[in-house]
């Protein structure tokens, strides 16, 4: 059994809170005018880019599941809970239009934060002293937005994939719906967590977001350079001596409505690792945690007040047939939590000595903006943002 101590090398036990292991199935009980039965006949699906999966064969929490065969979408719960599932039927098709009213998001003044505006820039305050004190180098701190859905029992995730895509597309967007399972996510990441292409694996760690490129401060440079560093490392415990290389270093990427520093990180896996050991040398991502890694987690348990679930995460599909993966870092990213009826969004910034708190706080409001006005808007506002 693939267990969260073994997801991240067992280095910080504290940091598992209520998501920890495998996820279990929902008990059958009633929720706001109707059962989980009628959520649960929205049909099992993964869709990633053009390829949309169907017909569920298996679901395990087992990593080595990952090497065997077949299609499996994979959610990676930053606390450590693994849900694969196999599908059978795997073909390319376009993401579906949005369909005026079919989603029907949260209200825009709906939205509560698990940290307040005080509570976070406290919170970089804090780490800066962990910084001064030479506890850690870095830290990413994270808070939860959660708001009510308004009609729970007809919301469904591939409804809000469907809008994310025209409002704001990404290059590692998707949905895993396994209502089941626990398993309802949409995600417009724009950041690779790791891809895999036989025995060569990458991964493309941002660091570094503004509105424009001008935006960008060395502070955000030396960040990316900092990350680049500890994912090398990640990826060093796995490949062989010598192969793990950085191809590119603090590029410019642009995304609607900010730019991010993107960097690639490229190594051959060593003979004999596989997924299990690929997943516990690099999870979760170095990006969304710090450096060193096992100091920042620490932080982050002591600092953030909700879980992270599958924001911060890993999110993607991997091809045992084909010995082929894309794994998103599970960033701009919504999921519905069924037992509270609500939809939730993650967002947070990385901290450094050099941070300024409400700095850092405009570029968590800044990340989620876009986002939250397209899960809360109308679709015709969308449609103009779009184009």
């Amino acid at each position: 059994m693939f267990t969260s101590q073994q997801l991240t090398g067992g280095s910080v036990a504290a940091h598992r809170r209520l998501l920890g292991g495998p996820r279990a199935a929902h008990p059958h009980r009633v929720l706001a005018g109707h059962t989980l039965t009628d959520v649960h006949d929205l049909a099992p699906l993964a869709r990633f880019g053009p390829l949309v999966a169907t017909d569920l064969r298996d679901v395990t929490s087992d990593p080595a599941a990952l090497d065997s065969t077949g299609f499996w979408a994979v959610a990676a719960d930053f606390e450590g809970g693994l849900t694969c599932a196999r599908f059978g039927d795997v073909r390319s098709e376009p993401v579906p239009a949005p369909v005026p009213g079919r989603w029907r998001g949260p209200a825009a003044e709906d939205w509560t934060s698990s940290l307040d505006r005080a509570a976070y820039t406290a919170g970089v305050r804090r780490i800066r002293e962990h910084i001064a004190a030479g506890e850690v180098y870095q830290a990413n701190l994270c808070r939860v937005l959660s708001a009510p859905l308004p009609d729970p029992a007809a919301a469904d995730v591939d409804d809000l994939t469907a809008l994310l895509a025209r409002g704001n597309p990404a290059p590692y967007a998707g949905t895993i719906r396994l209502p089941a399972h626990g398993v309802e996510i949409a995600t417009a990441s724009p950041e690779l967590y790791l891809s895999r292409d036989g025995r060569t694996v990458e991964s493309g760690p941002i660091k570094g977001t503004g509105r424009t490129a001008d935006d960008l401060l060395e502070k955000d440079h030396a960040e990316n350079v900092m990350i680049v560093d500890l994912v090398r490392n990640d990826l060093g415990r796995v490949c062989t001596g010598g192969s793990v290389t950085v191809p590119e270093l603090c590029a410019i990427e642009s995304h609607p409505g900010l730019v991010h520093l993107v960097s690639t990180v490229r190594g051959e896996l060593s003979p004999g690792a596989g997924w299990g050991e690929l997943l516990a040398a690099t999870f979760p991502p170095g990006s969304v945690t710090g450096a060193p890694k096992s100091s920042a987690l620490k932080i982050i348990d002591a600092l953030e007040t909700a879980p992270r679930g599958p924001y911060c995460g890993g999110i993607g599909w991997v091809d045992a047939d084909r010995r082929t993966a894309q794994l998103a870092v599970g960033i701009r990213t919504f999921w519905i939590d069924r037992a509270a009826d609500v939809l939730r969004f993650g967002t947070g910034a990385g901290i450094t000595w050099g941070s300024d708190p409400e700095r850092e706080w405009a570029e968590t409001e800044l990340k989620a903006s876009r986002l939250l006005a397209v899960a809360s808007g109308a679709y015709a506002a969308i449609g103009r943002t779009a184009r």
